[in-house]
Formats: C-alpha cells, structure tokens, sequence
C-alpha cells in the first residue's frame, strides 16, 4: 500500500527548466529555506556542472554535487516570481539558500 505524500497538496512538483543548460527537473518548495529537487537521468546528463563531475572513464569524480548554482538560481527567479508555490508566505524572509 502506498501513502500518498499530503505536503504535495499544497506545494505539488512543478517543471523547472534551467536557464543555462536546459536540464529539467521538478522542483517543489515546503518554505523559503526548503526545496525538494527531483533529477532525472536527462537532467543529470544535460547538466552542465553535473556533467564537469564526471572523469573521462565516465566514472564521477571525488566531487560530491550537492546542487547545481545556475539551477538554484533559476529556482530563486521562479519562486520570486510566482512560478513555483511558496506556502510560507508570512515568512517574509525571501532572501534565503534556495
């Protein structure tokens, strides 16, 4: 039996794409200091500061990625603007480390 995830009635996965390499991935925010990221294999290969993590043999490098900067970027500009739901409004803390 699987339990459906509540928190997605409220603030759903939506599609973001990044500004600089094209990658899509789904982005959903719990706050302004929570986002849940979710990668798919033709995300992780369009990513360019993904892909400059992985060695010539195709293996990763010693580089952890936690994140990608110009995704979290695109992440702040589609928050900001209203593209992806936010349901903390009186958090009025915008400036934060999406």
């Amino acid at each position: 039996m699987t339990r459906q995830d509540n928190r997605l009635l409220d603030a759903p996965m939506r599609p973001v794409v990044c500004e600089r390499c094209a990658a899509t991935v789904l982005v959903r925010k719990g706050s302004w200091h929570q986002t849940s990221i979710q990668w798919d294999g033709a995300a992780m290969d369009a990513c360019e500061e993904r892909r400059s993590t992985v060695t010539v043999d195709g293996e990763r490098s010693g580089t952890r990625l936690e994140t990608c900067g110009r995704l979290r970027d695109t992440v702040r500009r589609a928050a900001l603007d209203g593209v992806i739901d936010v349901p903390d409004p009186g958090a009025g803390d915008q400036e934060d480390t999406l």
